[in-house]
């Protein structure tokens, strides 16, 4: 990941662009998920695991003070659990629940790009076909003919669901491993 990308998304959310998105890999397909929720990228590491917590939930990471939990996409779609390479990395995204801001890392397998879609280049999620939940997905955007799946961040994050699934409540997650 480098700093062309972390300057491309802090100039973008400094003049508050709607239609930028920062485009990454999980699993060979190419995801999008809008810059304006976006606080960060850093390198892979220093997770702690945290007992009795779904698969999808990677661990917890200390950024400056704050505990974070960090979601793996590829098993919150369902799928195995992403593999880890010298390009994968945690996408740092500012999620709400309940009226708070909570921040959730996301493991990717590699980030592309920032790219501007259009609002007349973004299609309606599909009812059908795609592989991870349709609540999951705002839009299909077209990019070079080929069509990225825009993700809602605040669904597929959903720190209040993520937390029913593990038996916790979502202050329990945002709060683990603070002892």
């Amino acid at each position: 990941m480098g700093a062309l990308i972390k300057k491309e998304i802090h100039a973008a959310v400094s003049q508050q662009e709607e239609g930028q998105y920062l485009t990454f890999l999980i699993g060979g397909e190419m995801f999008a998920i809008s810059i304006l929720g976006i606080k960060e990228i850093i390198e892979y590491g220093n997770l702690t695991t945290v007992p009795m917590m779904p698969d999808f939930i990677r661990g917890v990471i200390n950024l400056r003070g704050a505990v974070v939990p960090v979601v793996d996409m590829s098993a919150r779609f369902g799928r195995t659990a992403s593999e880890v390479t010298r390009r994968s990395c945690i996408v740092i995204i500012e999620v709400e629940a309940d009226d708070e801001k909570q921040d959730v890392g996301v493991v990717v397998d590699s980030v592309s790009e920032v790219l501007e879609i259009p609002a007349a280049e973004i299609e309606p999620a599909p009812s059908f076909g795609a592989r991870i939940r349709a609540d999951f997905i705002s839009g299909m955007g077209k990019v070079n003919g080929k069509f990225v799946i825009i993700l809602n961040a605040d669904r597929v994050l959903s720190v209040d669901e993520m937390a029913m699934l593990s038996g916790a409540s979502s202050t329990e997650i945002a709060q683990a491993e603070l002892v």
